[in-house]
């Protein structure tokens, strides 16, 4: 089994920076760099707009089909 050796954190950041300069230019990388994460939406509350959209008998039709 081979096995697999992992960089330094630090030494993947500093490459994947001069990676991301290099090919963006020092303005574009620092924007991405910066770029706000989305965030998730909370599981229950996604639930529920996910039920609001749903059509009730053609789920139950879908899920409890016969074949």
């Amino acid at each position: 089994m081979n096995t697999v050796k992992y960089m330094n954190e630090e030494v993947v950041i500093k490459k994947a920076i001069g990676i991301l300069i290099k090919e963006l230019g020092p303005v574009e990388a620092i924007r991405f760099i910066t770029m706000p994460k989305i965030k998730r939406m909370e599981s229950v509350r996604r639930h529920r707009e996910w039920q609001k959209m749903l059509n009730k008998d053609n789920f139950f039709d879908d899920v409890f089909a016969e074949e």
